[in-house]
């Protein structure tokens, strides 16, 4: 991600919860955004979500006549890989592998998320 430095466990749950509505419809409106909330959140808290994230450089803005309209341009991927390594860095003292065991250990992976783990494992060895 171009000009981003912050490490993504700095994003708080409003901030998560916008890119991931972002990253599923692109191009959206405040108002837009904020009916995709799958909680209650008003305008005012928003709007500071969106100006954090844009300073942050995860999202930009793009004025659509009147309005602007918000867009990530940080990949979904990579800021999972990045919180992702993060966390084994801090819960796992860098260990990836213990990190991923402790998720199959104490996560509630159905069958088919479990047959998913597995295809990946045989893939890299």
């Amino acid at each position: 991600m171009e000009g981003h430095t912050a490490i993504p466990l700095d994003l708080n749950r409003n901030q998560l919860e916008a890119l991931r509505i972002l990253w599923d419809e692109s191009g959206l409106k405040p108002a837009e955004i904020q009916a995709r909330f799958s909680w209650s959140l008003n305008n005012a808290t928003l709007r500071s979500v969106l100006r954090v994230l844009m300073r942050q450089g995860y999202v930009i803005r793009v004025k659509r006549g009147k309005a602007f309209h918000y867009q990530t341009v940080a990949p979904r991927n990579e800021l999972l890989r990045q919180t992702a390594l993060r966390m084994a860095e801090v819960f796992t003292n860098g260990s990836q592998g213990e990190l991923v065991s402790a998720i199959i250990k104490h996560g509630n992976l159905s069958k088919g998320e479990l047959k998913r783990v597995r295809k990946q494992v045989k893939k890299r060895t």
